[in-house]
């Protein structure tokens, strides 16, 4: 059985707020390096959240994935 609602609730929102978080770090360093390569700011943006757009639904989508692993524990 799956968690109640108000937990649930609780999960999403945290999972959210760590992927936030954690896409934020990774557009900065993105765009960091993207401006090392290419020398140009406008591009490096582009890239950085472009790329950091698409990887932040995949992530999210994984965590919500692997929150539905009991890994072993009994079900109440």
């Amino acid at each position: 059985m799956g968690p109640s609602g108000s937990e649930y609730l609780y999960e999403v929102t945290a999972d959210s707020i760590k992927t936030l978080l954690y896409r934020g770090l990774m557009v900065a360093i993105t765009v960091t390096i993207a401006f090392v390569v290419t020398g140009n700011t406008g591009d490096a943006l582009q890239i950085g959240f472009v790329t950091n757009l698409v990887k932040t639904g995949t992530y999210y989508g994984y965590e919500r994935l692997w929150a539905r692993v009991s890994w072993g524990l009994a079900a109440d």
